[in-house]
Formats: C-alpha cells, structure tokens, sequence
C-alpha cells in the first residue's frame, strides 16, 4: 500500500460519442456529496457527451466544492461538465474510487486549484497529480463494504430526518389556520365581505385594498449590472423564508445612488411583502432592522396601522386560506406574477387587542415547531460532517479493519 498521483489509478475519458445513448446524465442529477442521483436522468440532454460504462466514476469538475460524483452503474453518455475517470483494474477497484473523490483529502487540493471566477471547474492537470493513498485490492473491497454499511445507516438517519421536517413543516403551516379557528374565524366557504353573521359584532370582512395606504411594485428590472458587494440591501423572492427575511444565506446590495433614485420602493418597517413572480404569495413583514432597504420584484402592501395591525395581516396571508386567495389572483399565461387584483382579497379585520392576541399566540406555537425543525436539521448537517469524516478516514487508513498485509 502507498500513496500514489491519482492520475496513475485512473484514466480520463476524453472521447466524444458519435451516437446518443438512451442513458444521458447531465451534473444537476447529481446529488451533492452523497454519491447517488437525484433523479432520473432527463435523456432529453442536448449535446454530445462523454462516452461512459457502467464502472467509470463520473465527477463535476464545475463547482467542485459541491462534490458531486457518481459510480455509474449503467452505460451512457455524460453531458456537461464532467470529469469521466475509468480506474486502472491492476491499481484501484471502481467502488474504492467512487469513496476516493468525495474525500475531503483529494477535495480540498481540487477546491483550491479551481480556475474561472465565474463558473469554477477542476483542472485535469492538478487532479492528476494528487496524491492518493491506495491500499491493496482486499483491503479496498474491505474498506468499501466498511464505508457501504456505515454511509447506509447514516443515509438512513438523515433521510428519517428529512420525513420529520416535512411533518413538522406541514404542521408549521397550519399553526396560523390552527389559532385562527380557535378565534372564531369564519370558514373560508362561507367569507363573504358583504354580509357573514358568523362573525362577532365587533369584527368585519373588508377587501386588503381597503386596508392599505399604498401598494407598490418593487423594481422588476434585470439586476445583474446593479448589485454590487455592499451597499443598501436589496430584498428579492428567495429572501423571504417561513414567513420572515431571511438575508444572510445570500445577500444582495445596491449603491447609495441608486436607492435614492427610486423613493417608491424604499421599505419602512411593518411593510408587508408579497412575493410577486417566482414562488408567488409568500409573505414577510419588513422588521425594524430593514428600514433603508430595497426590494425586487415583491409588492410593498403599506396598510392603515390604526386598523390592522401589519404582523397579523402577515399572519393572516399566510394561512391556507389567505395564501389561496393570493395565489388564485396571479396572472400570466407563461410565467405566473401577482399585481393589484391582490386589492380585492377578502380579510377578516378583528379588533386590534384580538389581532395582537393572534399573532402572539401564532409566534409561540411556531417558536415550538422551529425548535424542533433547527434541531433535525442540526442533526442532519452532523451526520452529513460524520458521514465526510469517515470516509476521508477510511480512505487514507485511520481506520483499521484488520485486514492482513
């Protein structure tokens, strides 16, 4: 056993096929550091791919940080950037490679030596010269059953993992209609804004364009040559998560000058956002801390405060019954979007004590169910550390299966 350039243990598939196969795969249907598709493979893929049997290991050289890599258990042709490698059967068995490529110890070098600020890829040139640690042929199939039975039980934990977050997010989305029904709210078949004896006295159905003070659309224009790295905020679609901004996974700025230039879309606290195109009808209530900002292609509802309270209007929106009204609302035969018909959906107006009563209910009720969310989804990012960690182990021989020399 001995460590080895890894361009010694495999060669690289470089020739084009002539003729497209019934299998083509292209990198998205690889699932990040699993090893294992995420779905089936489109054969639609257009262009000529890299001739590949079942064996090969096929490895995204684009991006290689989102360690993508495959055991390809089938022939075909693979479409985009990939790195095909075939194993030299006298050096490295094909299961043992497949484990090789998603070790930290021959990532880490292939990171670092990416070219192209915009779309990363490998370099063949560098890969082949990092060194592998390369065991004998018992000892690798000894390794690959290790690591096939330690990764199965971990795959398994993550994936009950991921059922109960479904569950509980399912359950996170009907907190609102939950606390709702226990208020009193009329069902939704029966919400009529002219007349609904089912309701206290004190309450009253009104249209949202009643409500506001004003709607307005955020920029909708192309943004690529207006962000910049820092700057005023610039709050998009993919920012507005479970009901609140979520800004730091991926931030977005504009310059000083250009937010000046356009008052209209400037946000104030208790502005309430709605999702305009994309994922339409999610909603956030813009926080204290987010004043001084703008947004793209999200409508700024600002509502009369002396009559509904902003957080509970957010509320409210976010049940099933307000998200359905949105959303039924959206227009676009091609591409989906909301504009101001949102004016004419129905809300149920409380007195403001009861709104405030919701809302502090729903905020508990939710804390609860977003506590155990964080908690399987810490689970989950350990086990994914957990699962890295042994087979950058078994691959450089920390582990000892007692495999004789």
């Amino acid at each position: 056993m001995s460590e080895v350039a890894f361009g010694r243990t495999v060669r690289l598939l470089t020739q084009r096929s002539t003729t497209w196969g019934d299998f083509r795969i292209g990198l998205e249907a690889v699932e990040k550091a699993t090893g294992r598709l995420s779905f089936e493979p489109n054969v639609q893929y257009e262009g000529d791919g890299i001739s590949f049997r079942r064996g090969d290991v096929l490895f995204g050289k684009l991006r290689p940080n989102l360690r993508k890599a495959w055991l390809a258990d089938t022939d075909g042709d693979a479409v985009g950037d990939f790195h095909v490698y075939r194993p030299m059967p006298s050096v490295m068995t094909s299961r043992y490679l497949a484990y090789v490529v998603l070790s930290e110890p021959f990532l880490e070098p292939v990171i670092a030596s990416v070219y192209g600020a915009k779309m990363p890829r490998a370099d063949w040139g560098e890969i082949r010269n990092i060194k592998v640690w390369v065991p004998d042929a018992p000892e690798q199939r000894a390794i690959v059953d290790y690591l096939d039975r330690e990764t199965a039980q971990i795959d398994a934990f993550i994936e009950k993992n991921e059922e109960l977050i479904a569950l509980l997010t399912e359950r996170r989305a009907a907190v609102v209609d939950g606390v709702m029904a226990e208020r009193g709210f009329p069902r939704p078949a029966t919400l009529n804004i002219s007349h609904n004896p089912s309701i206290p006295e004190s309450w009253r159905i009104t249209s949202l364009g009643s409500l506001l003070v004003q709607l307005t659309n955020g920029f909708v224009g192309p943004t690529r040559d207006i962000l910049v790295e820092d700057g005023i905020r610039y709050i998009q679609g993919t920012h507005i998560k479970k009901g609140k901004i979520d800004f730091d996974r991926r931030p977005f700025f504009v310059t000083q000058e250009w937010h000046s230039q356009r008052p209209r879309i400037h946000l104030r606290e208790g502005d309430v956002l709605i999702v305009q195109t994309g994922d339409i009808g999610k909603v956030a209530v813009v926080p204290r801390d987010f004043g001084e900002a703008s947004c793209h292609a999200l409508l700024i509802a600002r509502v009369n405060d002396r009559i509904i309270d902003p957080e509970f209007l957010g509320t409210y929106l976010s049940s099933q019954f307000g998200y359905r009204q949105l959303t039924s609302r959206a227009t676009g035969a091609l591409h989906l979007h909301l504009e101001s018909s949102i004016r004419s959906v129905p809300v149920v107006v409380p007195p403001l004590e009861v709104q405030a009563r919701i809302v502090r209910e729903v905020r508990e009720r939710d804390a609860q169910v977003e506590e155990a969310i964080t908690t399987s989804e810490r689970l989950i990012q350990l086990s994914r550390e957990r699962r890295a960690a042994l087979i950058s182990a078994a691959v450089t021989g920390k582990i000892d299966l007692g495999v004789a020399a």
